[in-house]
């Protein structure tokens, strides 16, 4: 127990209250959308807890491991038909699982529901292939270079730009760990090299070469709609965070109920999946949950990032990167990630865990060191 579970705990509960009290007074779609807040919350801070440095890397091997099967999969789905056994989706659906992405191409969903669970999953492979070179020796360098060349092939065949900017962000942190420890740059040398020789096998592919040129029309498109960089960046998405803190004045004190946000809260109320309140997850938050409880918990969202922010950084200059570099991912999932969608609330409890469990275990792992997680 600490301030940030008890925190997410009476938002929940209070939450539930008003929902089936004065919101949409539905027990079903209130207790859904509590879950989030009394489960997953805690969730993660049990895994921090209990995870020793030793699971923690044994975790990050295996995906790394499946990240190699997952590029695989991934490329059948973008060549193959939405009709195709390996593009089927929830249920035996013919319509296929993809998602629209450019030229005729869909967005493949891996062995997910849907796309962004392998956007996620190859952004916390990301990470631990950084780790990884970063630290050599604790995984097989044939397993290692064939991921980073699933990692390569994955960012244009996803035909997703968050992956592409979760890359980036890692790629960001690791030169930061490299300049706070000169003795990195020998590894990431030996790294770059071996980058370079799987960038140069794969691009010369078929199904590379394909992929770049659909994500490039992706990239195009989607800047003439949103405006390029200015808009996406600044209007879409800073734009829709800043929406949802300074347009929670104009919404009832308590919202329209938690969980009325949540395509399950909005197909139980309305016979549709749709996006009842928001798309954006602030915006959703302080739809259903009203200022009074809403905005706290956005607060609660960003000190909680911040302060994981400072720990791993701690652990950075005692020479411990992996907290740090899970914190590449994990902050933004932490402060603004979709909790209404249970692939990514999932990849929340994970990462957050993990991310717990690498502040509080030393690299040895032979004794536990207390961390305070309250304020």
């Amino acid at each position: 127990m600490n301030t940030y579970v008890i925190s997410a705990i009476t938002i929940g509960c209070l939450g539930f209250v008003t929902a089936i009290t004065i919101g949409h007074q539905s027990a079903f779609v209130a207790a859904f959308g509590t879950r989030i807040l009394v489960l997953h919350v805690p969730m993660a801070f049990v895994i921090g807890r209990n995870l020793s440095r030793v699971e923690v890397l044994r975790i990050g091997r295996v995906i790394v491991c499946l990240a190699i099967p997952m590029a695989a999969l991934m490329a059948m789905q973008f060549f193959s038909p939405q009709s195709a056994w390996v593009n089927r989706g929830v249920g035996g659906d013919m319509g296929g699982a993809g998602f629209s992405g450019a030229m005729g191409f869909m967005r493949p969903p891996g062995t997910f529901s849907f796309t962004n669970g392998l956007t996620l999953f190859f952004s916390v492979a990301g990470v631990w292939i950084a780790y990884f070179w970063l630290s050599p020796g604790k995984c097989n360098r044939v397993t290692l270079l064939l991921a980073t060349g699933g990692m390569i092939l994955a960012i244009p065949l996803s035909i997703s730009r968050s992956l592409l900017f979760h890359a980036m962000v890692t790629g960001a942190f690791a030169i930061l760990v490299i300049m706070r420890k000169p003795m990195y740059l020998k590894r990431v040398l030996g790294a770059a090299l071996a980058v370079a020789v799987a960038l140069a096998a794969i691009s010369w592919t078929t199904a590379f070469q394909t992929g770049l040129t659909v994500f490039t029309a992706r990239f195009e498109n989607a800047a003439r709609s949103e405006g390029g960089l200015e808009g996406t960046l600044v209007d879409r998405f800073l734009g829709g965070l800043a929406g949802a803190v300074f347009g929670a004045a104009d919404l009832p004190l308590f919202g329209q109920g938690i969980g009325l946000g949540t395509n399950v809260g909005a197909k139980y109320t309305t016979g549709e999946k749709r996006f009842l309140i928001a798309e954006g997850e602030w915006a959703r938050e302080v739809g259903e949950l009203g200022p009074i409880l809403g905005l706290p918990l956005i607060l609660f969202r960003v000190l909680m990032t911040v302060h994981f922010l400072c720990l791993g950084y701690r652990n950075l200059t005692r020479g411990d990167p992996l907290a740090w570099i899970l914190l590449s991912v994990g902050f933004l999932v932490i402060a603004q990630g979709g909790w209404a969608q249970p692939t990514a609330l999932g990849f929340y409890t994970l990462i957050t865990g993990l991310i717990i469990a690498a502040v509080r275990t030393p690299p040895e792992d032979q004794t536990f060191r207390a961390v305070q997680f309250a304020f």
